[in-house]
């Protein structure tokens, strides 16, 4: 009988492959900045409440094209009446009857000056409207997303910064005790030092928790719980050596003939001018043509009424007799109404003109935040570059600082000075940084580049 081996160096390899590939299964999701917009467009509330009023000015739509159809409307009524008299021989007599009435109208508005007419014009406007209004909606979600996205990479490597300078500390802080203990420097040395390697701790506190409510941010907007597993992609993001921001007046140029607020803003104008329509459609003579169909039936309609012991007609019988039929045609001609029409007419010009002030305003507050954005970006771009240079120059002269420090040839609070201005120099160089990225993306986006790194 041949037994079977198993090869140790094999098995471990198949366990490992295993675990690995589970792992990788159940692994946490690392989102992209594109993934976040996704999932905002399908869940974010805002947005679906938007979505629901599109669905309310379509019904609008649908229901102003209806009211050109004609009218059908049936009724009937039941009645009892219970009445008592007494005879000349002073004998009560009770009078019961019971009537019935049934009808069948319709009408149809045949001219009304185009207000119908105009009323759909404007609610087709309107449902456009809305559309932009969700658009709008969606970028600036996205917009707030991409910076609450980039805060959370400022944060990340301002943590990094933040650790890296409290393990230089420790380092020296070990350093130091070593001279202290050969006589170079004083004990006071090594008490300020740990004093800042405890401040450094207290940073990188700090610097943990910015980025712990960075997350938080973010999570908000994606109306995520605050207690959901979350981890960003974090890609390599790097400033040009070279200033590449499109110029403002280019930008805007493109903006302005594709932002739904733009477009939102030239449809208010159309609406209104709609709206005078419709008020001066009122000041028209309007015809309309009415028609129906009418029967009714009494349980004490006799035969002969000169006859009382004539019997009563039947039911069926007397729909038939009674049967009556009309057809109407109106023309109503507004002479004077204290002065309603000519008031709507003069309130509904004067909003077609503010509707135009309103277009004019949204070009304007559009061209001003793209020139503030251009000229927020160009000075983070000479502030980034200019703090690079500072930086590069710091860290050269911060090395020497160490090395006089270690040969006990500088005393700590010039060491920790030293140390706090490359941190510093640090900082700003990062926010200039992420603070260039952020409006060259506005920029982008304005140029209708989609929003991703």
């Amino acid at each position: 009988m041949t037994s079977f081996k198993i090869n140790p160096y094999l098995f471990s390899t198949f366990l490992l492959v295993f675990a690995l590939s589970i792992s990788s299964i159940f692994a946490q999701k690392v989102w992209t900045l594109e993934d976040c917009i996704h999932y905002a467009f399908e869940n974010n509330i805002q947005i679906k409440q938007s979505k629901l009023q599109i669905e309310s000015v379509q019904a609008d739509l649908k229901q102003s094209k209806y009211e050109f159809a004609p009218t059908l409307n049936g009724s009937s009524s039941l009645n009892y009446t219970w009445r008592g008299s007494v005879d000349p021989t002073n004998t009560y007599i009770s009078d019961n009857t019971m009537s019935a009435n049934f009808g069948l109208n319709s009408g149809v508005t045949l001219f009304d000056g185009f207000q119908k007419y105009n009323v759909v014009k404007q609610n087709k406007l309107a449902y456009t409207s809305s559309l932009y209004d969700s658009e709008k909606m969606e970028n600036d979600i996205a917009l707030q997303l991409t910076g609450a996205y980039l805060n959370i990479l400022f944060n990340h490597e301002m943590l990094i910064v933040a650790q890296n300078q409290a393990d230089i500390t420790k380092q020296q802080i070990e350093r130091t005790k070593n001279l202290v203990e050969a006589g170079t420097l004083p004990k006071g040395d090594l008490l300020e030092i740990e004093a800042q390697g405890l401040m450094e701790d207290v940073n990188v506190i700090k610097a943990d928790n910015n980025l712990s409510l960075s997350y938080l941010d973010l999570l908000q907007i994606l109306d995520l719980s605050a207690n959901e597993e979350f981890e960003i992609e974090r890609p390599t993001i790097s400033v040009n050596d070279e200033l590449s921001v499109i110029p403002s007046e280019q930008v805007y140029a493109n903006a302005v003939n594709f932002m739904p607020e733009i477009k939102r803003a030239k449809l208010d104008v159309l609406s209104s001018n709609r709206s005078v329509m419709i008020a001066r459609g009122a000041a028209y003579p309007s015809l309309s043509l009415r028609g129906g169909v009418n029967s009714s039936y009494y349980d004490s309609r006799l035969v002969d009424f000169s006859d009382p012991g004539s019997p009563t007609i039947a039911f069926w019988n007397q729909m038939t007799d009674n049967v009556s039929k009309y057809l109407t045609l109106s023309l109503n001609v507004p002479i004077f109404n204290a002065y309603q029409t000519s008031t709507r007419i003069k309130k509904a010009e004067i909003l077609n003109i503010n509707s135009k002030f309103n277009l004019e305003l949204t070009k304007n507050t559009l061209r001003k935040n793209i020139e503030q954005k251009y000229f927020d970006a160009i000075a983070a771009y000479k502030t980034y570059h200019a703090n690079s240079a500072t930086v590069i120059s710091l860290k050269e002269a911060f090395k020497y600082t160490e090395e006089k420090y270690s040969l006990g040839m500088l005393n700590s609070v010039d060491y920790n000075l030293a140390k706090s201005r490359l941190t510093q120099s640090e900082s700003e160089l990062l926010r200039a940084k992420y603070d260039y990225i952020f409006k060259t993306k506005i920029l982008d986006f304005y140029m209708g580049v989609p929003l991703k790194f």
